[in-house]
């Protein structure tokens, strides 16, 4: 591949993987139909961890207890979080559960702040009223006026959610330092499909029958929003400055919406149309600070408490000096694990899916979505 085509790839990876991270409210949504939700959660599990386990085989050489704790951990949040997230979406609708997830992009800096006493700066701040703002146009109910409910319970249980994936982050920041964050993700989910078998066998009956696009939309959910959406968000932002990959990634909330309109018919009214506004405005802010892009936060926090002579775990003033000035270079890729996250990512979490900073020997990306 030249070397002039990679930073128009990387963007495409980056922009086709936020298009999938956006389509699969509407896939989960529909699914959600005929499928209770740790089952559909278990089968996302599996077939995540199983498909990364094939593509990044050589990482499963490292393992050891440290990466089992710590991974361990990460996916029990990420279990949890999936699961507010999954039973929101079956109480709103697929466009709020995109937007209103997405929150935990503001979040991330105040949660931090207990951990590290670096204080969010004026971005975060102005970034937190305008969604605190755009969330009460989207969830506030003109019922509550008179009495009735201030919120709708799936609103309420996608605002936890939000909150959940934001300490998740926060994890995968502190675990992935000079750990391979892709072996790390693989446990995630290994955790995540057995705490969600587990919940489907003690509260749930399993289907005796599947259809058949309940099995696509299940094969959609955990290979290619979750194992393939990681490989491509971890591809596209080796090559595209953070600043640029965050913006991109920021749309997810925005094709969430797109998608529930084109198949699912959702509408959307005035009232959420400007939370909507609001809440990717205020993302766009938190993660870009308008030039800088606050995922790298975690790295500029860490160098800064080095800076004033602060202790830092598992950190030594070399790495933290070193990974300020990687910070510092325009175009250096921001790694991450969630998610996606983690995909998120994370996950990651680029704080679309919750990504990590920099530190991992082996570079990767995660949103546990």
């Amino acid at each position: 591949m030249k070397n002039e085509a990679k930073p128009i790839l990387a963007r495409l990876a980056i922009l086709f993987t936020t298009m999938i991270w956006g389509a699969s409210f509407v896939i989960l949504k529909n699914t959600l139909n005929d499928l209770p939700v740790y089952f559909v959660l278990g089968v996302r599990g599996v077939l995540a961890s199983l498909f990364l386990s094939v593509l990044f085989f050589r990482s499963l050489r490292k393992i050891n207890r440290s990466y089992l704790w710590q991974g361990g951990v990460m996916g029990v949040i990420l279990f949890v979080s999936y699961a507010f997230q999954t039973h929101g979406l079956i109480g709103t609708t697929a466009g709020k559960n995109a937007f209103l997830t997405s929150v935990y992009c503001v979040l991330v800096p105040f949660i931090y702040w207990i951990f590290t006493r670096i204080r969010p700066d004026r971005y975060n701040l102005i970034a937190a009223f305008t969604c605190l703002i755009g969330i009460g146009f989207v969830s506030l109910k003109p019922e509550s006026l008179s009495g009735g409910p201030l919120m709708a319970l799936g609103d309420v249980l996608t605002l936890v959610c939000g909150f959940l994936f934001a300490v998740h982050i926060i994890a995968i920041a502190k675990f992935s330092e000079g750990k391979d964050v892709l072996l790390l993700t693989i446990i995630q989910f290994y955790v995540f499909a057995a705490l969600s078998w587990a919940a489907s066998l003690m509260t749930e009956t399993i289907p005796s029958h599947i259809s058949g696009p309940d099995i696509l939309g299940l094969l959609y959910l955990g290979i290619f929003a979750s194992a393939i959406g990681l490989a491509l968000q971890s591809i596209g932002q080796k090559y595209t400055p953070a600043s640029q990959a965050a913006v991109i990634m920021s749309l997810e909330g925005v094709f969430g919406v797109i998608f529930s309109i084109l198949f699912l018919h959702e509408t959307v009214t005035p009232q959420s149309g400007i939370g909507f506004v609001l809440i990717f405005a205020a993302v766009v802010i938190s993660e870009t600070k308008m030039n800088i892009h606050p995922i790298a936060y975690f790295q500029d926090v860490y160098a800064r408490m080095i800076e004033k002579g602060s202790s830092v775990p598992n950190s030594d003033p070399d790495t933290s000096r070193s990974r300020r000035q990687q910070h510092e270079t325009v175009g250096q890729p921001v790694l991450a694990p969630e998610e996606h996250s983690s995909t998120g990512s994370s996950e990651g979490t680029v704080c679309s899916r919750p990504a990590n900073p920099k530190g991992s020997d082996e570079g990767g990306a995660e949103d546990p979505r």
